[in-house]
């Protein structure tokens, strides 16, 4: 199992759901370059302009240490990362589990990604305009999980941990992508993790990629927040061990 984490943050955000698997599965953990304890300098921004860079990256750490096929696990936009991954290199993933994904953040017609246009070009303003203050606000409306306030304080000393100027266009790569037309290519079995009140990737995101991923299966955590895996990692374990059971 490989587990691919969110933006401004960085592998140690699996603590409380990698182990649940570690008795039965080899689990690899990363950092996306630009995050954690990466090798800023190899920050590239002509390769990760698009996510495919981080695609790419993905399958080249797999390859590196293994050739059995992975259960990728990603939370967010890495949920992204890991499908595109699977749809560079098939033969590497045996399922994808996607934690909060959303394949467009911007309402388009029928489409209700959970932003406007105007919302988004707002949010990219204020976080270019003072990136600390910008992640001082939202982390911990992104975090929710009201009764774990340890969580939020937590989530924003990760987003003020990353270097600034890479998280600036990383936010912009992955908030003004769209990867509706590729749901439909990935043929990997997929479990969505979804709760039940996220800001970031609203329950109407879920429904649409479920309807739209071939071989999906999505579960709703009673939850709220957009991160399952560190304020309901029980839940979010269970559902996992459900889905890898019927593989």
């Amino acid at each position: 199992m490989v587990f691919v984490h969110g933006f401004g943050c960085d592998q140690n955000m699996w603590r409380l759901l990698a182990p649940h698997f570690a008795d039965t599965h080899t689990c690899i953990l990363l950092d996306l370059v630009g995050s954690g304890r990466s090798d800023l300098s190899a920050y590239d921004r002509r390769k990760y302009d698009t996510l495919n860079g981080h695609a790419s990256d993905l399958c080249e750490v797999l390859a590196a240490v293994t050739d059995a096929p992975a259960i990728c696990v990603g939370h967010s936009v890495s949920a992204m990362i890991g499908m595109l991954a699977n749809l560079q290199s098939p033969g590497q993933f045996r399922a994808q589990v996607m934690v909060g994904p959303s394949p467009c953040y911007i309402n388009d017609g029928d489409y209700v990604g959970g932003f406007t246009r105007a919302d988004i070009e707002s949010l990219l303003q204020t976080m270019e305009a003072n990136y600390l203050g910008w992640s001082s606000n939202m982390a911990p409306a992104i975090m929710g999980a009201p009764e774990q306030p340890e969580l939020a304080t937590e989530l924003t000393n990760s987003f003020c941990r990353t270097d600034p100027e890479i998280a600036k266009h990383f936010a912009r790569v992955t908030f003004l992508s769209d990867f509706r037309a590729e749901l439909r290519k990935l043929q990997a079995p997929t479990l969505i993790l979804q709760c039940s009140d996220d800001i970031i990737a609203p329950r109407s995101v879920g429904a649409y990629m479920c309807e739209h991923i071939p071989n999906c299966t999505l579960r709703v955590i009673e939850n709220v927040g957009h991160c399952p895996h560190l304020s309901a990692p029980s839940a979010s374990a269970a559902a996992m061990e459900q889905f890898i059971a019927g593989l």
